[in-house]
């Protein structure tokens, strides 16, 4: 046991016969099993510094990138009743097909002739209107014809006016001459009759004068008479000049009243037009909503409402309709802890439902049956269920997705991120660290190794 003498006791003794001794000595199997052991420890160190993919999955399901081009549900407009399916669960239809036809469960809307009349109404207050129009027209040819004609009656009034004026001027003329001529007569009949006293003149002077004197006082009186008259006359002139400007404001005053009104009329009858023509158009479109259409090319999936004869609300929904030629897209949601992790243009892994497949998740290159993409839309805000929204489409460096994917399968996400050690990743693992990733500058540099 010390290795002190080169004697051995199996060389002295033999151990066959010793079944206790026998079982010290190591025999071959032994000697293999701690090979096979003392090799797998080298793998197991080996393997720990293989490289190792971290990866980030999550579970969604496959959707259309664009939001026309998801599946939709078509709504009635109007309040119906189901009269005909044209179509049947499954079809392809083209957009503008008809897909049912309802009619009307409104009483206002039950007129066969609904249409028809309401363009007569408007083809009436359309008359209306016009009427009210040529009154207006006539009404400003009155209101000119009256303006020229004040003009005129203006001046024959002002020439009037300066007519009495002058003649007022010309009596005045006149009276302070017969005036003149009353105190010459006067002066003569004193100075006749001091004459006829003194004997110098006979009485036939003196009568002759005295008669003389009375027609120049009957001059006077009718020169003042006509002047007076004359006074009156210019006054009347005036008086006819303001009366012409006031009965001119009247008219005027008068015509632009009704003015006002025929086009105060006339406006109501454009707003009845209006409003006429506004339900006539509701009414067109509203006997289009009775034949329910495809908003675009795709199959029917499912009629919400079924029947001949059932009856349906406004906003009802009809039948869903799935979009033919959508460009796929998969939902996936990711927890807040790693949206950091995440970033547009990383690449993910798929394993879709029906499509069986191998994942090896730290060697993807390995892996068989999974399918690629690239992260196009990260929702800025949690939804309900307080993860982020992302949204991935088709790799085109990658294997293209299946034709036969359909809107709606279940699909299983593998976010790629850093290649570590696997002795890092399972250290990570064990103490619950965050997965590393990428930065810009890292992408670069690998994108860069790989040309």
């Amino acid at each position: 046991m010390l290795n002190i003498t080169n004697q051995r006791i199996k060389d002295l003794r033999d151990f066959a016969s010793m079944k206790s001794l026998d079982l010290t000595l190591p025999s071959r199997e032994n000697k293999k099993k701690v090979k096979i052991l003392a090799g797998l420890l080298v793998v197991v160190i080996f393997s720990l510094f293989l490289p190792w993919t971290q990866t980030i999955r999550s579970q969604g399901e496959v959707t259309a990138l664009r939001p026309d081009q998801r599946p939709q549900t078509i709504h009635s407009i109007i309040a119906g009743r189901i009269e005909k399916w044209y179509v049947a669960e499954g079809d392809f239809v083209a957009r503008g097909d008809t897909i049912l036809q309802i009619s009307e469960i409104k009483d206002e809307y039950f007129d066969t002739m609904l249409l028809p009349r309401t363009q007569m109404q408007v083809e009436a207050k359309e008359l209306t209107a016009e009427s009210y129009r040529e009154k207006v027209t006539a009404l400003q040819a009155q209101l000119q014809a009256i303006r020229q004609n004040n003009v005129l009656r203006l001046e024959q009034a002002e020439n009037t006016l300066k007519m009495a004026e002058l003649k007022v001027q010309s009596d005045s003329i006149k009276f302070q001459q017969a005036k003149v001529n009353f105190e010459v007569g006067k002066t003569q009949l004193e100075r006749a009759e001091q004459l006829y006293k003194e004997g110098l003149r006979s009485l036939t002077d003196l009568e002759a004068r005295r008669l003389k004197f009375q027609e120049v006082q009957a001059n006077l009186m009718a020169a003042e008479n006509t002047y007076l008259s004359s006074q009156n006359s210019f006054i009347s002139s005036r008086i006819n000049l303001n009366a012409i400007d006031n009965e001119f404001k009247d008219k005027v005053a008068k015509v632009q009243s009704e003015i006002y009104t025929a086009l105060s009329s006339q406006y109501d009858s454009e707003a009845a037009i209006t409003k006429l023509e506004n339900q006539y158009s509701n009414y067109q479109s509203r006997a289009g909503f009775r034949y329910i259409l495809a908003p675009q090319d795709g199959y029917l999936a499912r009629a919400v409402q079924v029947g001949i004869g059932e009856t349906i609300k406004e906003g009802a929904e009809i039948v869903n309709i799935i979009p033919e030629n959508a460009q796929l897209a998969v939902e996936l949601y990711v927890q807040p802890v790693d949206l950091p992790l995440i970033e547009i243009g990383n690449k993910v892994r798929f394993i879709f439902d029906g499509w069986p497949a191998i994942v090896f998740s730290g060697w993807p290159r390995i892996s068989n049956g999974t399918f690629g993409g690239k992260i196009v839309a990260i929702d800025q805000h949690t939804g309900g269920n307080n993860l982020y929204r992302i949204l991935v489409t088709e790799d085109p460096e990658e294997e293209p997705w299946p034709k036969e994917l359909r809107m709606g399968s279940g699909a299983e996400g593998i976010a790629l991120l850093n290649n570590v050690p696997v002795w890092y990743e399972i250290w990570r693992q064990l103490n619950g660290f965050p997965a590393d990733y990428y930065t810009q500058f890292e992408k670069d540099k690998i994108g860069a190794k790989k040309e």
